[in-house]
């Protein structure tokens, strides 16, 4: 919100103009408004080519409800900014929000919290150890290791770990790597980690085909049959297994409009409301591409099983589409790609309450993933090993 202010205050020509027999000095036009800024947010970085003109004007009339601009009368406070040629100024008053102060952790050390959420007795220094029968043998051994003969470390027992705690250690490493990949002294900036399902996390990580995508252990939550063969329609043009080749012109703008109708009634995006600041965060690491991809990577992992196997197909879909050069143009005044972005960036990632740069957060993001999809929507594998062998070491205790 204040990068996109300080840009346009300081990209926007101020100048003189006359409304009805009189002269306002430093102001400008609504048109003008909307050219500037969506000039300036296209050249972007952190915004890019994807931003319409019909998103700037939506963006200026939160400017004008949150007084960053006024009408040259000095009234703000509603959306009712148009793209004509009423006059605007900017006010006296500095319209940029106060940044969320962070605690400072000075050169210590971040120490990430313990999310396991364990009942009394069950935690991982109270794992239930299987009892020993002490033997002859046995009594020599730690008759040894009592007067030094041999190193402490030689006696090795196994833990007996549950499945329950096997999540909660998941979902224990996973946030922890999160909040690190993110570089935040804690994830609470942005995350309720008490709703993070640790069950959803094993399972996206563990219940996949060879293709990657998850696989559901209830069918019910499955996407309808008649949508899946759409989807591999367009992604597979002009293969389509599942439906004979069409004899009449556009009929794969129907099919598209099918797709895109029905993401578009789904009450939730499908990153979820409750995951929405996490993903906006990780846009801060755009520059950083490894980072960005790693932090996708890991918050993807948290989703719903069936959230996150509707975003690799819907994806991939979107991907294939859009490098497809053999499938007729789905639109005739938007290229492939930003319809792409366009028709499915509000069913991925917004807001519960609207928020003013929803839209253009969406289509970033959206965009990246498309260009990344294939190693943001597969199971981290360093992350994965890693678990794994944490969980091999505490199975085993050293006496």
């Amino acid at each position: 919100w204040n990068e996109i202010i300080e840009l346009f205050r300081t990209g926007m020509p101020l100048r003189k103009h006359r409304c009805r027999f009189k002269s306002y000095e430093r102001c400008f036009k609504a048109s003008e408004a909307v050219d500037c800024l969506h000039e300036l947010l296209g050249s972007n970085q952190n915004f890019g080519p994807e931003v319409t003109r019909n998103q700037t004007v939506k963006l200026l009339k939160k400017f004008l409800k949150n007084h960053v601009i006024e009408d040259i009368k000095g009234r703000w406070g509603k959306e009712d900014f148009q793209d004509d040629g009423h006059l605007y100024r900017f006010p006296p008053s500095s319209p940029l929000k106060p940044y969320p102060k962070k605690p400072s952790c000075g050169k210590e050390v971040i120490k990430f919290p313990d999310w396991n959420e364990l009942k009394a007795g069950t935690s991982q220094e109270h794992i239930p150890v299987k009892s020993v029968t002490m033997n002859s043998e046995m009594w020599y051994k730690r008759h040894s290791i009592a007067i030094g003969e041999v190193p402490a470390c030689k006696l090795v027992f196994r833990r007996e770990l549950t499945q329950t705690h096997i999540e909660e250690i998941w979902k224990s490493m996973t946030l922890s790597r999160l909040q690190k990949v993110l570089g935040l002294d804690s994830l609470d900036e942005v995350l309720d980690t008490k709703l993070v399902n640790s069950k959803h996390i094993v399972q996206n990580a563990y219940n996949v085909n060879k293709q990657g995508i998850v696989t559901l252990e209830d069918k019910s939550k499955e996407l309808p049959h008649w949508i899946l063969s759409a989807m591999k329609c367009l992604a597979n043009w002009p293969s389509c297994s599942d439906l004979k080749q069409p004899t009449y012109s556009g009929f794969e703008r129907d099919v598209f409009k099918t797709i895109v109708d029905y993401f578009g009634q789904m009450k939730e995006p499908l990153l979820t409301f409750h995951f929405f600041d996490v993903f906006v965060s990780v846009l801060g690491l755009l520059q950083k591409h490894s980072k960005a991809v790693e932090a996708l990577q890991i918050s993807c992992l948290l989703l719903p099983p069936e959230n996150r196997k509707r975003l690799q197909l819907l994806v991939r879909m979107m991907a294939r589409i859009s490098f497809n050069k053999d499938l007729p143009p789905l639109s005739e005044s938007v290229r492939t790609r930003t319809l792409m972005v366009q028709a499915f960036s509000r069913c991925i990632l917004c807001s519960k309450d609207e928020m003013d740069l929803d839209e253009l957060l969406a289509a970033k993001l959206v965009s990246f993933l498309m260009d990344n999809y294939q190693e943001i929507l597969s199971v981290p594998s360093a992350l994965k090993s890693s678990i794994e062998e944490h969980v091999v070491h505490l199975q085993r205790v050293q006496v």
